[in-house]
């Protein structure tokens, strides 16, 4: 349908707003390049995940077709590889650009041949001396096995002079010693890559061939493993998946430059790769280096200019964290509030606190070094029922999720794994505590983003606190069924998927449609970092076709296009992409006023979300709260920097101002300067406070009797309780 867009091309054109980036003038040199290496790893991690998803279906089911494109598997990998090598000369200008640029920094990433003489003896000395000695030269023909080549690994490959057929060796760059970026003066700002150095001397591993052509390699390996399971040897079996992963079956193959035919025939025949997967790159096959250039200079213009987060406005530092959510609803945004001045307080309070009895939380991607792990294991200790659904089957993170499996039993945490087909991917917990007369408190949190220390400084998130009775009794049925294997059919509050999310969001959306049938204004605003559910998307069609505005702010993916007459002609679609990743979701239903609905969760508008896992979202009844989000909501939509917006033919452009002399708006700054400035008016506030106790203290002290004169004694200043507190 012409409303409708491939899912996997709509991904591609947000890794495109990434890219740009990297030659937007706004960001500072460093965090230009950065946003290059950032596209290269959005781009390996897209290989691995969908690019051998659709592999695996170009096999299974060759003609099943995609329901928005009506491309058969083959035809949308065709149709992925054809974008992905349009996108490359704009990759390869960046990188040089930024790179030429940074040379007036100081900063020089040489070759062998630009290196001084002296450099190069330096190079040839290093390489025998340093690397040579830790890596080995293996020679493939038809006789000799060809090498398992590890995923994203780069290798030194050559062509050797044979007197039949061909002859290729293998060179792994990387080892246990290994130092990618070799200095060569300046601090470390001039220097030369591992692999660089070992391609020009790869002759020296095969003194008995002669070298006829080289170039460096890289292999992209699937990443598509399937698992399912709920007890103790489901983690065994996820163990195993991990390390069978790492062999699965090649997907891509790049090349430094331009290698013999012959030679790289014989490399896909080995591989079992077609040509049409062989991209070729003119700058490093693996930029994650450029983080490290970071490091090595901190001149202010080079960086963004250096934020942290701030502590919540709304949290005290004179009562407990849990008592002031039973007063009233919390609501934290990161990065812009400090995670560890909140929530892990919140959950460190809880841990040490004789009167909570227990703790439940859902896991998914952790902090390598987490101290909400180490809450729940003190409250564990301590004697809590401790309960952590963690999901092993995060990708990229299952390791670190087995890891932390066994740590949390072996300090006596119980632990699940949830439904067996289902990930669970909720940001849910639930604190319960003794109360007077026998009753219990509760305080319950939901979450748009991970409870990740690391992450809540670089992603934008949103966390409802609340003491309400139903939504706690809403999260105990969560976690109730989490523990049993089962899903949640109902709730008095809280959008719980596989079973109780869609139909919900569906009917708040059949409201508006009615309002606006009946004449009203009828409004639907999301903020999701992806949309392709197909039912979502058609209701949001009827929605559009009945005259309902309809605003949605969405960073990656989006199978919608808007605009487009006679279908979403009332739709429109924004996509900010700036220094942090646009992470939380906000479903709103409603124009403004009492009526509204207001939600904040985990899900995306992904089928995979509201019907194919578990997921969590709460209503935001507070009015202060609703106004919060309102504000922020708007502040991305009059964002005129980082955002771009989605056109009727899909394409997407920067939003232009409106008129001259208004000026640039940019949402991210903007909230961290409000964070800055509600902090700073709550100090003041305090302060005011303070001073005007202190005033009225002193008004109401009797005076004292036999107080001498003015003129019959030099005044003394009695001290103030203010130096006193200090």
């Amino acid at each position: 349908m012409e409303y409708l867009e491939n899912r996997e091309l709509s991904w591609l054109k947000f890794n495109k707003r990434v890219l740009e980036e990297a030659s937007a003038p706004e960001n500072p040199l460093l965090e230009r390049l950065s946003f290059s290496a950032i596209y290269q790893s959005n781009l390996d991690e897209f290989f691995m995940v969908r690019v051998g998803k659709l592999t695996d279906k170009a096999k299974a089911s060759p003609n099943k077709t995609d329901a928005n494109s009506g491309m058969t598997p083959a035809q949308q990998l065709d149709a992925v590889f054809t974008a992905v090598r349009r996108l490359q000369p704009a990759v390869e200008e960046a990188f040089r650009r930024n790179m030429d640029n940074l040379t007036a920094q100081g900063y020089c990433h040489v070759s062998f041949d630009t290196a001084t003489p002296e450099e190069q003896t330096f190079l040839e000395l290093y390489f025998k001396r340093e690397i040579k000695p830790f890596i080995s030269g293996i020679v493939v023909n038809d006789a000799m096995p060809f090498p398992f080549l590890k995923n994203k690994e780069i290798y030194a490959a050559v062509q050797l002079a044979a007197k039949k057929g061909v002859a290729i060796g293998i060179i792994p760059v990387s080892h246990d010693r290994s130092e990618r970026m070799i200095p060569l003066g300046n601090g470390g700002k001039r220097f030369i890559l591992e692999e660089e150095v070992v391609l020009r001397f790869a002759h020296l591993m095969f003194k008995s061939y002669k070298v006829l052509d080289r170039a460096l390699i890289r292999v992209t390996r699937s990443a598509d493993i399937m698992a399912s399971g709920r007890g103790a040897e489901f983690r065994d079996r996820m163990e195993e998946l991990v390390l069978q992963r790492t062999k699965l079956e090649p997907v891509r193959l790049e090349l430094s430059d331009d290698f013999s035919r012959e030679a790289l025939d014989y490399i896909c025949r080995k591989l079992k790769l077609k040509n049409v997967r062989v991209f070729t790159s003119r700058i490093p096959l693996d930029l994650s280096y450029l983080y490290q250039l970071q490091e090595l200079d901190e001149s202010p213009e080079l960086h963004f200019v250096r934020r942290s987060p701030r502590k919540p406005a709304a949290i005290s530092d004179s009562k407990p964290v849990f008592s002031q959510i039973k007063a009233r609803d919390l609501l934290l945004s990161y990065p812009f509030e400090s995670m560890n001045l909140s929530f892990i307080r919140l959950l460190q309070e809880a841990a040490n606190d004789p009167k909570v009895v227990s703790i439940k939380i859902t896991l998914y991607r952790l902090a390598r070094n987490s101290k909400i792990i180490e809450a729940l294991c003190t409250a564990a200790e301590q004697g809590k029922d401790v309960l952590v659904m963690i999901e092993l089957r995060a990708r990229f993170d299952e390791a670190n999720n087995i890891a932390w499996s066994k740590h949390l039993q072996q300090a006596g945490v119980r632990v699940i794994y949830g439904p067996r087909d289902f990930k669970a991917h909720s940001k849910l917990m639930l604190i319960t505590r003794k109360a007077q007369g026998g009753s219990f408190d509760y305080v319950t949190q939901i979450g748009t983003g991970n409870y990740n220390e690391k992450t809540s400084t670089l992603y934008t998130d949103l966390m409802l606190l609340t003491s309400d009775r139903a939504i706690a009794e809403d999260a105990e049925n969560v976690f109730r069924s989490l523990e049993n294997g089962t899903f949640i059919e109902q709730t008095n509050k809280l959008l719980v998927s596989p079973h109780a999310m869609r139909p919900q969001i569906l009917e708040m959306m059949n409201e508006q449609i009615v309002i606006a049938r009946n004449g009203g204004n009828g409004y639907i605003a999301a903020k999701i970092n992806s949309l392709c559910d197909k039912v979502i998307m058609a209701k949001l069609v009827e929605a559009s076709q009945a005259g309902v505005k309809v605003e949605l702010v969405v960073r990656g993916l989006c199978c919608l296009i808007p605009g487009v007459q006679g279908f979403t002609e009332n739709i429109t679609v924004r996509s900010i992409v700036g220094r942090f990743l646009e992470h939380s979701r906000i479903f709103i239903f409603g124009a403004d006023g009492k009526d509204q609905k207001i939600y904040i969760g985990s899900a995306d508008y992904m089928a995979r979300n509201t019907v194919r896992r578990v997921e969590v979202a709460a209503p935001v009844e507070d009015e202060r709260l609703r106004r919060r989000i309102r504000d922020l909501f708007a502040g991305l939509l009059r964002d005129t920097v980082k955002a771009r917006i989605m056109h009727s033919d899909g394409t997407y452009s920067h939003i232009e101002l409106r008129r001259e002399g208004d000026t640039r708006f940019n949402s991210q700054e903007y909230f961290y300067e409000e964070a800055y400035k509600r902090l700073e008016d709550k100090k003041s506030r305090q302060e005011t406070l303070r001073q005007n106790r202190e005033s009225a203290a002193e008004k109401k002290a009797p005076a004292k009797r036999g107080r001498p004169k003015k003129s019959e004694a030099p005044e003394k200043k009695a001290p103030s309780r203010r130096k006193s507190s200090k």
